[in-house]
């Protein structure tokens, strides 16, 4: 009869060790991308003592957008392309010619600038719809962010002669005191539901 001839098995036990240190090596070698999101600051936690006050807010001074589940937007109550809301926006923020149905100027002291006539308690609120896409909630923001960003690069090139960018941080507190970033965001509803 034949002998079998056995077959020598393969030592594996350092296998798992370099899976483990290939893994690591990947891990560290390779990047990742990463969502930068959306840049907001959110409020002060409010001290249960604290009493919770009604504001009453001057209609004029908050430009109100809606965004349905058909990614239809609504300023004001006006039906709007998302393309006209950056123009808007700007208007709405600078009131340019002090119109009565845009928010109200009024004087405040700005480091390096003076006493500048401003639209300091002017609010954008923005509330969507449950069914909204993130497509649509996205162009929206990014509109009312260029919004700020436009004004903060003319008034930096009015005043100080450079871009916003080139600005120190002193120089760049007092732009952004001219032009404070107010968008508040409402929970969102679902319209049309029960």
């Amino acid at each position: 009869m034949a002998k079998k001839r056995e077959v020598q098995e393969i030592n594996a036990s350092s296998m798992a060790d370099i899976s483990f240190l290939l893994l690591i090596f990947f891990l560290v070698a390779t990047s990742m991308s990463t969502n930068q999101g959306l840049s907001r600051k959110l409020p002060e936690p409010i001290n249960k003592k604290q009493n919770i006050e009604d504001v009453e807010v001057n209609r004029r001074n908050v430009m109100q957008i809606l965004i349905n589940s058909k990614d239809m937007l609504m300023v004001n109550g006006e039906v709007m392309n998302v393309d006209r809301l950056k123009d808007k926006a700007k208007e709405f923020i600078a009131n340019p010619y002090n119109s009565e149905s845009l928010p109200v100027k009024k004087p405040v002291e700005i480091p390096l600038l003076g006493t500048q006539m401003i639209t300091k308690d002017h609010v954008i609120s923005l509330q969507n719809d449950r069914g909204t896409s993130y497509q649509a909630y996205l162009d929206v923001q990014n509109n009312l962010v260029a919004a700020y960003n436009e004004l903060r690069e003319e008034l930096s090139r009015e005043k100080f002669q450079k871009t916003y960018l080139d600005l120190d941080s002193l120089e760049q507190k007092a732009v952004q005191t001219y032009y404070p970033q107010r968008i508040s965001e409402a929970e969102p509803k679902n319209y049309g539901q029960n």
